[in-house]
This record gives C-alpha cells, structure tokens and sequence, in this order.
C-alpha cells in the first residue's frame, strides 16, 4: 500500500484542512504515515502569514525530499498560492497547487506518480467557491471545523486575503452535520473556525450569521462544547452577545485578534476598531457571560509604532485582563501597504518590546489566575494528556488544568475544584 505523510504549517484552518486531505487519502487506500518516515508522498500545507513561515515551508519542502529521494512532493497553502513560481523554484517540489483543490489532491498524487512530471496548477482564488470538506473523526478531546475562508479587511500588513480569496462560508446543515457526526464518534469539544471566523454568513443571501448558528447548535445539544476560534474584536458586539449569551455549549472564552493597543496603529493597520470599540465589547461579555476569559495575538514594531503607541498596547493588555496572548514582531510581506511605509521600527526595537510585552502577558496571567482560584467555584475540564502521574486538560474558559490522578480519564469531562496555581497551570481536584 501506499504510504503518504502531511506536514502543516500555520493556523487551524490549514490543520483542519490537512486532517481533510488525510482522511481522503484514507479512503482511497493509502497509508498515514509519520511524516519523518520514508514515504511515496508528501503533502505541505503551506503558511505565508510572515517571511519566516515562508522560509519553514520551504526547509519542510527539501525535508521531505531527504526522507525519500524517490518520493513526491505536493504542495498547498497560503504560500504556495501567493508564490507559486518561488515554491516552484525549490526542485524539490512537484507539484504546486496552492489554496483550491485541496480535495483533488490524491487525484494528483496519482497522477504525480504515474508521470512523473513536476507542475504549477495554481487557480485564480478570488473566483474560487468554498471547497467542500468535511472530517469524521478526531480525538476525543478537541477537534477543529472549518466553517468559513477567506478575509476581506484588508489590513496594511496582511498577506493572507491574497492567499484565501474572497469571504465563503460552509451551509450551516452541513456544520451541524458535521459537529454532530464528531460527537457520535466521541468528540467532546468542536473548534468553528475560519480565516475570519466573525464572518462567517456574510455572504449568504440571508442573515444567518455565526450567532445564529451557534445558538442552533446550543438548541439541538449537538455537542458537549463549541468553541470559537480567532474573532476581530468588532463582530463580536452587542447583538453578538445577546444571541448567544445563554447558550451552555459555548465555552466562555474568546480569542480576539487585537493587534494593538493603539488608535493610531490601528488606524494605519486600516482595522475596523478602535481601542475603546474593543474594551467596549470586551467587557459587555465579561457583564453577560460568566466566567468568560480571553486571549489574544498582538503584534509589536508595525512600521510608525511610537514609544507612546507600543504603551498604550501594555496598558491596553493590562485593563482587557488576557488569560494569554501570542506577541509577534511586525514582518513585511511583498505587495502589501505596510511594506512600503518608510517609518519601519528596527529590529532590536522590535525584540525589546516583544520582550516586554510577553513579561507584561505573564504578570496579567497570575492576576486572572489568582482570580479564578480566588472564586473557589468549580471548572470544568476535558482531559488531553497524561504526564506522569498528572493529567492535563483544559477548563471551558481555557484555564490550563493539571490534576493528580492515575485514572484513565483522557477525553472526559469532569468537573474540578482549583486550589493553586503556579503563573501557567492550574493545581487542581477532580470533585
């Protein structure tokens, strides 16, 4: 039989994608395989969100070349559609095929290996519909569902509308569809999750959004847990909130895309908020929904960023009070406004503030998790992993949870009692 490994770089739209293409390769007879291993085929699912992803997907290109002179490369993804003829230049790669066609892929593994010949077949994305996929199966734990592509904000900074295309969305039936065959198969918690997840419904002809669908999937009990992936802090306002302000499946956690603390770099970044837009929205989720945590990603150095504006980003994380955040270094990419914007911040700035700032994230940490242990209430937790003789999971407002326990009880949902907590981890009980 034919083996086939994957490789995925980027967000969690491209893992669900890459669990996609295993499954239909699965189907078709082959063998999933650890990547690391001699294969007949390798898929990379590309990420071009900065130039060091770019650069990591090719290193995993010429990787997978080593692991089996004789195999086939294919590759897709954001990178390879944005830069099809600079993927195409690593001659390890075969086939190119960028951010369509994902589901056609074992149809061009074979014919990669009946001819043998390298080619580009790279489609115009803004023209391309949504492409149906649908995984199911995943572990017991947390499984990811892509449930729209495709960005049209258009930020400064921001390769990935070029890479995705136009907003899509999947018919909300077959979402339900979709998170109910995974909770049929044991999945306790669900991931909806997007290039905009906010988005999602926009281009529908009604006005579904993704309020609505997630109090329908609250109505019918589809599964034990929804969570939300990535949100622009501006989709989630007040007619959000009072949608979905009671529904028990939802996790009381959200990760905004914030970027910065500053009016005047989001201003450049041409976001659609503003600092207090996004305190705004923020604490009417913290009045309506109990317990509710965030997280965030934020960006340090865009190019014009002051002293004063890198503060108001501190500040800003300090009064929004992140359970965590991702801090990343602002990086040009080609074709993109930003990358021509004479005022760019150097390096070792950049590092400073990334530095300071992820010293300020920590701090903020032990204030929400002095609070949550301080409550003396109850969490509840599906368990993901066992280290020694503790186990690990996560809490619905995504708390990192470890309990003493030699029980086998990963992918359950159990209720625990938090009694300490070590800046990071929550010590805990199970009642």
């Amino acid at each position: 039989m034919r083996r086939v490994g994957l490789y995925t770089l980027g967000c969690k739209v491209s893992q669900y994608e890459t669990e996609a293409i295993a499954e239909s390769f699965e189907k078709n007879g082959y063998i999933i395989a650890p990547f690391e291993e001699a294969n007949d085929i390798y898929v990379i699912n590309t990420c071009t969100v900065t130039a060091e992803a770019d650069k990591k997907s090719r290193q995993i290109i010429r990787r997978a070349k080593r692991n089996n002179p004789d195999s086939k490369v294919i590759v897709c993804g954001c990178y390879s559609q944005r830069s099809p003829e600079e993927v195409y230049a690593v001659k390890e790669a075969d086939a190119v095929i960028g951010s369509a066609n994902k589901m056609h892929i074992v149809d061009i593994a074979e014919k990669l290996l009946s001819s043998g010949e390298r080619f580009i077949n790279v489609t115009d994305i803004e023209s391309e519909p949504f492409e149906q996929m649908q995984i199911t199966k995943g572990p017991r734990t947390r499984v990811y569902v892509k449930i729209e592509d495709g960005c049209e904000s258009k930020c400064t900074y921001c390769a990935i509308p070029s890479a995705r295309g136009n907003v899509r969305s999947k018919a909300k039936d077959d979402v339900i569809n979709e998170v109910e065959t995974l909770r049929n198969g044991g999945t306790k918690e669900v991931v909806l999750t997007g290039i905009e997840t906010g988005s999602y419904g926009a281009d529908f002809n009604t006005d579904y959004r993704l309020a609505d669908l997630i109090y329908e999937l609250d109505q019918r009990k589809s599964i034990e847990r929804i969570r939300l992936g990535s949100l622009a802090p501006e989709l989630v306002g007040e007619k959000f909130v009072e949608k979905v302000k009671d529904c028990k499946i939802l996790a009381p956690h959200f990760h905004l895309s914030i970027q910065s603390g500053s009016n005047n770099v989001l201003m450049r970044m041409k976001r659609r908020y503003n600092r207090n837009m996004a305190l705004e929205n923020i604490n009417r989720l913290r009045e309506n929904i109990k317990g509710v945590c965030f997280t965030t990603d934020i960006m340090v150095g865009f190019p014009g960023e002051s002293e004063s504006d890198f503060l108001d980003t501190v500040s800003f994380v300090k009064e929004a009070e992140f359970l965590d955040a991702h801090i990343f270094c602002y990086s040009k990419r080609k074709n993109t406004p930003a990358a021509e914007y004479k005022d760019q911040i150097p390096e070792n700035i950049k590092k400073q503030r990334s530095e300071y700032l992820m010293s300020t994230v920590k701090e903020v940490k032990k204030t929400v998790l002095d609070k949550i242990v301080s409550l003396n209430q109850p969490l509840n937790c599906i368990f993901e992993e066992r280290r020694g003789k503790y186990l690990f999971g996560h809490s619905q407002n995504f708390a990192e949870v470890i309990v003493e326990c030699e029980c086998d009880l990963i992918g359950e949902a159990k209720n625990v009692l938090p009694i300490s907590h070590d800046g990071e981890v929550i010590l805990a009980e199970i009642i």
